[in-house]
């Protein structure tokens, strides 16, 4: 049995280098100094940007919801898919300021306003068609699944609390 390191035993191998007495200084992590010297402006756009964007939300839903008014006393009368559309504006203002106040977002506010534009959609094909057809049951069903999902929301609220407090703004 022959050695393969055997040609190579007579050469001499260099000494370990020694070891200085003190640990070296770690090197300075630059890149979470510099993380913590950018969090706090970015931190500070992110706020900014969600506060414009909450502002610009307000202020077009409630232009939205004038413009809706003013026509609807132009006209002379309130129909009920004008009525149900206030009701949209209504529920976007609610979810803005909910959302402003909490930074939580609301999620049964959004599927309130689906079951509504739903419900003023359907509406309105009721009274321009001679005929409802299948396009109601479409949108019936729709409802259907979205009242559902209300309630499987308000079942997991009641049943199973968040610890964070998230389940307040889901109850008003």
């Amino acid at each position: 049995m022959s050695d393969a390191s055997a040609p190579y035993a007579d050469i001499p191998r260099p000494a370990d280098p020694p070891r200085p007495a003190v640990a070296p200084k770690p090197m300075p992590n630059y890149s979470r100094k510099l993380r913590r010297a950018v969090d706090p402006i970015g931190a500070l756009l992110s706020d900014a940007f969600h506060l414009i964007g909450l502002f610009a939300i307000g202020a077009s839903t409630v232009w939205a919801g004038v413009s809706t008014f003013i026509a609807m006393v132009q006209h002379g009368s309130a129909k009920l898919d004008d009525l149900l559309l206030l009701f949209i504006y209504l529920e976007i203002g609610s979810m803005v300021g909910i959302y402003f106040r909490t930074r939580h977002m609301p999620v049964r506010f959004l599927i309130y306003v689906g079951i509504t534009a739903l419900t003023r959609h359907m509406i309105v094909f009721v009274q321009n068609e001679a005929a409802p057809d299948f396009g109601i049951l479409m949108m019936s069903g729709g409802t259907l699944i979205l009242s559902f999902a209300v309630l499987c929301i308000r079942y997991a609220s009641h049943h199973y609390p968040s610890r964070s407090g998230v389940e307040a703004t889901e109850d008003g």
